[in-house]
């Protein structure tokens, strides 16, 4: 069997990982932000300008997109803004940690949606790497959990982001990922600007400052995050895709130690062995399953 398609899942990987990495350097970003400005705000103003550049660059490969993929995206794109906008309001609402592990809940959501949906089933490997990953993240981020609106929230943006993931995992192809990518950006947009007109409609960005964090959250996170990982989707089960994603809060935590805005703590070292052990373990098993056939036919032989 050709080594093509095990060379693409690892490239796959490496991406969302790294995209991942980025989404983790926003945290302290957005909670500085949305002291600020409203939530809402900021995701408009966001998305909005990370619609426009994706639109303009990507204008040709959404015009090929067809009727049928055209609306994949755009409903992916309406569960990723509403998530995104619940998301956002937890976290005005409860502390980063709370907020980290309760959103990493669409690692346990996720297979479960796949199976309900898709009929997915999930290898024996899965599920064990899905309960370190969600206890990784309760080390990493929980010292105590009231259940309060802004965890509520958080609990259902974790839902939203899961269906994304599965529904994003089953609709992208290769050679789709530029248009739909920017598809699905433009409803992200369309859905945070309408939930800005019951108040006075958005707002812009209060000084440079948050102009700044606002612009490296639109074109890097937001853009070139979505466009890597509707490709990466296309080369990988949606729960595996997931399991990676749960990292985002070890490099959150990461971020901020090398920034100095926290220390290193056990339970940031603990936490994080957890889940990058059930990152390792997703990564490792289907290639562990692959081998085996051909070792196999050596002793045979």
């Amino acid at each position: 069997m050709s080594d093509a398609p095990a060379k693409g899942a690892g490239l796959a990987t490496l991406g969302l990982l790294g995209v991942t990495a980025v989404w983790g350097s926003t945290f302290v970003m957005i909670k500085d932000v949305v002291g600020r400005m409203l939530p809402i705000d900021f995701l408009a103003v966001r998305f909005a300008m990370a619609a426009a550049v994706m639109l303009l660059v990507f204008a040709v490969p959404v015009r090929r997109l067809g009727r049928t993929r055209t609306l994949h995206g755009l409903a992916l794109g309406v569960l990723y803004g509403v998530a995104q906008w619940l998301q956002t309001e937890g976290l005005a609402l409860t502390s980063p940690s709370v907020s980290g592990f309760v959103t990493g809940m669409y690692v346990v959501i996720t297979p479960m949606l796949a199976w309900m949906i898709f009929r997915q089933r999930m290898p024996a490997s899965t599920w064990v790497a899905v309960f370190l990953a969600l206890v990784g993240l309760g080390v990493l981020a929980l010292n105590g959990l009231s259940v309060d609106l802004g965890v509520w929230l958080t609990l259902g943006s974790a839902a939203l982001y899961a269906l994304h993931i599965v529904g994003l995992g089953h609709w992208s192809k290769p050679g789709d990922a530029f248009g739909m990518s920017a598809i699905q950006m433009a409803a992200i947009a369309i859905v945070c600007l309408l939930a800005t007109l019951p108040h006075h409609g958005p707002s812009l960005p209060p000084d440079g400052k948050a102009w700044a964090s606002v612009i490296y959250m639109a074109l890097v996170a937001g853009a070139f995050a979505m466009l890597v990982q509707t490709w990466a989707q296309a080369h990988m089960p949606a729960t595996r895709a997931a399991i990676v994603m749960t990292t985002e809060p070890v490099f959150a935590a990461g971020f901020a130690v090398a920034l100095g805005v926290d220390a290193l703590t056990w339970r940031m070292a603990g936490g994080g062995a957890l889940v990058l052990a059930a990152m390792y373990l997703v990564e490792l098993a289907p290639r562990f399953r692959r081998k085996k056939p051909m070792e196999a036919l050596h002793h045979e032989v």
